[in-house]
């Protein structure tokens, strides 16, 4: 068997035929795994939303709204959540680029005086072991059953009434900023009827 000359055109047409099978291949796994993932991400909400509110009977999904952010160009989703037709509380989803790796991104629930229900944690690429400790029960229970409007959502450090995670002050904050900016778009855009 001759050896084949190399060539550029050879190698062009190498990569080219392998960059298309690649892509293909690509191609099929995205469309073969959307649905799923899309599926995911929507279980992963509902479960959130389930944890941060009180005991509801609508689809807070399908009843979710969105608002601006007060003094923002960007709004978060509201999920209202009614007990045979009255609003019992509402779950925002919301995030504060603040943390030390990026997004913190969080579900608060409000009942409609403004309350904090409960916070669940969504989304976060903070240190293992330090700042992930933000999901932990002993952190988020200072938040439970307060009002932003009384109490501020600062860590003591910053003059505020929050207790800081040890050795991660900057997710602590984050924490504390997705939360009352929570509140601030539900008190301002909400609906709380």
């Amino acid at each position: 068997m001759a050896k084949k000359e190399s060539t550029f055109f050879n190698m062009v047409f190498s990569l080219s035929v392998i960059t298309l099978v690649a892509s293909a291949a690509l191609g099929y796994v995205y469309e073969f795994t959307k649905e799923p993932i899309a599926a995911a991400q929507l279980a992963k909400k509902v479960r959130a939303i389930s944890v941060v509110v009180p005991e509801y009977n609508n689809n807070p999904v399908e009843d979710m709204y969105l608002a601006a952010i007060p003094g923002s160009n960007d709004s978060l989703e509201i999920y209202p959540a009614y007990q045979n037709g009255e609003l019992v509380a509402a779950a925002v989803r919301s995030f504060s680029p603040k943390g030390y790796s990026g997004n913190v991104w969080l579900m608060v629930g409000f009942i409609p005086d403004g309350s904090i229900f409960d916070i669940s944690v969504l989304e976060h690429k903070e240190t293992p072991g330090l700042g992930t400790k933000m999901a932990d029960e002993s952190f988020k229970a200072q938040f439970r059953n307060k009002n932003p409007q009384n109490f501020n959502l600062k860590v003591k450090k910053d003059g505020g009434d929050v207790d800081a995670l040890t050795g991660a002050t900057i997710t602590s904050r984050a924490f504390g900023d997705a939360a009352y900016t929570a509140w601030k778009t539900f008190m301002e855009g909400g609906k709380h009827d």
